[in-house]
């Protein structure tokens, strides 16, 4: 019998999971590193056109940067993992290493790109980068095209597993279906029942199947039917939240404000207007007493600053309201369809 799981399925299992795991930076989830993440990820290198002559610099979140290095390390000439975070530290890894590939989010790109241009007054194509390969995050519209112009380089789309980062499928531009790496690690299912979904269904759920393949893995990435192949995603659903290539526990930040004395609600709010996405957390208090009170306030950032390595802004309704109501999410970038799959149309 075929076991279908979500991340919250694979969070609950932790404690009784074997092998080295990759652990999310939550720890929503946790699964075995299997031979094949590192074999995928090396073919879709190639796939990318890296070989012994690159030099690969990744700067991806963990547990996702150190396998694509690890990969890397075996398909070009030299490899590093430097991490997401800091563009002029970013600059410096490139120059200093002379990389001539690239592993970043698409929005680690296109943030990278602007600072380039408006902070740091650097030319872009001073870098000689030959590939750029974006993973971890659903791209906005024109992304790899953009990046491709201002770069000259080759932009190439991998869809990695949420769960390990390892690579799955791939993509040479934006009108194109993916391209699994392999027979069988990718399908899409109902978002309703654990099957194939409805032929004149419109949306469809990405799904996985590791080894042994006794075991499906919902990814909570969902993509738009119609066409050839499998498209790639342009929607989440489920508890969990993807912003800025990490994964938000919606059920973690309802159990840490129900700990806080006062909080009727909250809503979480996520967009993008600029390159990177921002989520603001606006909580509600049912004292208007609490309104104004910076000790309350701070309580609930420290609660939120413990949730994930996500920056969550926090913001203070300015009304309070007796009646409790559940938590919400206002996704702007129009990615996150809902907390439940059978709601969804």
């Amino acid at each position: 019998m075929t076991l279908w799981l979500t991340r919250d399925d694979l969070g609950a299992a932790a404690h009784a999971a074997t092998g080295l795991l990759l652990v999310s930076p939550d720890v929503s989830s946790a699964v075995r590193l299997e031979p094949q993440d590192h074999s995928l990820t090396a073919q879709a290198l190639r796939e990318a056109g890296v070989g012994e002559r690159d030099r690969v610099v990744v700067a991806l979140a963990e547990p996702a940067g150190a396998l694509w290095a690890a990969a890397a390390a075996d398909v070009a000439g030299a490899a590093a993992d430097v991490g997401p975070r800091g563009r002029m530290r970013l600059h410096h890894a490139l120059t200093a290493l002379k990389a001539t590939t690239l592993v970043i989010t698409p929005t680690g790109a296109m943030d990278f790109l602007a600072r380039l241009h408006l902070e740091f007054l650097l030319d872009p194509l001073d870098l000689g980068l030959r590939n750029i390969i974006l993973t971890g995050e659903i791209a906005s519209t024109r992304t790899m095209g953009h990046l491709a112009g201002e770069f000259e380089s080759r932009v190439t789309e991998v869809f990695a597993s949420p769960f390990t980062g390892g690579a799955l499928a791939w993509r040479a531009s934006e009108e194109d279906p993916l391209t699994p790496l392999a027979d069988g690690v990718l399908r899409v299912a109902s978002l309703t029942k654990d099957d194939a979904p409805d032929p004149a269904a419109e949306l469809a759920e990405l799904i996985v199947t590791p080894p042994p393949g006794d075991a499906v893995l919902r990814t909570g990435l969902v993509s738009r039917l119609g066409g050839a192949g499998i498209p790639a995603p342009a929607h989440t659903v489920g508890d969990h939240v993807l912003v800025r290539g990490v994964w938000l526990a919606l059920p973690r930040i309802e159990k840490a404000l129900s700990k806080i004395d006062g909080v009727a609600g909250w809503d979480l709010a996520i967009s993008r207007l600029g390159t990177l996405d921002t989520a603001t957390l606006t909580v509600t208090f049912s004292r208007a007493s609490l309104v104004r009170n910076p000790m309350w306030k701070s309580r609930i950032q420290q609660a939120v600053h413990a949730l994930t390595p996500v920056s969550i802004n926090v913001e203070i309704a300015q009304d309070a309201s007796e009646t409790p109501t559940a938590g919400t999410v206002n996704d702007l970038r129009g990615h996150h369809l809902g907390r439940d799959r059978a709601l969804i149309t």
